[in-house]
Order: structure tokens, then C-alpha cells, then sequence
């Protein structure tokens, strides 16, 4: 069972910066891709940015591109999310996730991906 270690959540006011980190461990597989994603109350689960440890690739949501940065630390299963310019907008509780394989067809679909950590809350007021 994929365990996942998240911290860095916190409350900031808009304009603000956090940076989130998390290490995965306890794969039986390797990874295609590791990624955050967010879900705020009443709302569906959404990707953020993602990557590929393999090649490389990255993926943002288009409201989070110019202002979050992903890095990749491979040998660790570790990435870490900086949030810069935060607005209210991106209150949500903050999910890091791996998956085998499928999340390749769609990688910023939740539904494409099986293994999500337990979350942290990032709270922007404005």
C-alpha cells in the first residue's frame, strides 16, 4: 500500500506564497506519474500539476500556470508543490497522489489515478 507523507499546508493571506512537500513510499509499482491535486468543499477533486518521474513531462491546470512549480526529487519518490500569488480561489485541502499508469490518458483526472495521501489544507484569505 502506497503511504504518503504531505506537510507544508497552512492559512496565508491572497499574495502569499506556501510550498507543500510530500515523499510516497510502500510502492509494488513504479510510478508513471506523481502529482498534487485539490478539492474544495462542494467541488469535484481536480489535478494541479503533475509529473512524470520517467521522462520528465509536467502538467498544470491552467489556473495554477505562472504562479505553482512542481519538483521532482526521483530518487525519493519526492515532490514538493511551491504556490506563489496565492488567491482565495485556491482554498481547498491539498492531495498528493500516485498512479501505475492510467493517469498517462489524462493526467489532471482524478479518476484516472489510484492512490491519493490523506491531504493538507491550504486556506488563502483575502
Amino acid at each position: 500500500q502506497v503511504r504518503f507523507l504531505e506537510s507544508g499546508g497552512g492559512s496565508v493571506q491572497a499574495g502569499g506564497s506556501l510550498r507543500l512537500a510530500c515523499i510516497a513510499s510502500g510502492f509494488t509499482y513504479d510510478p508513471a506519474c506523481l502529482g498534487w491535486f485539490r478539492q474544495a468543499p462542494g467541488k469535484e477533486r481536480e489535478g494541479v500539476a503533475v509529473v512524470y518521474p520517467r521522462h520528465g513531462n509536467i502538467y498544470y491546470a491552467d489556473s495554477v500556470k505562472g504562479r505553482f512549480t512542481i519538483y521532482l526529487d526521483n530518487g525519493r519518490n519526492a515532490i514538493d508543490l511551491q504556490m506563489e500569488n496565492l488567491k482565495p480561489e485556491d482554498t481547498a485541502m491539498y492531495y498528493c497522489a500516485a498512479d501505475e499508469g492510467s493517469c498517462q490518458y489524462a493526467p489532471l483526472y482524478f479518476r484516472r489515478w489510484d492512490d491519493f495521501g490523506q491531504g493538507t489544507q491550504v486556506t488563502v484569505s483575502s
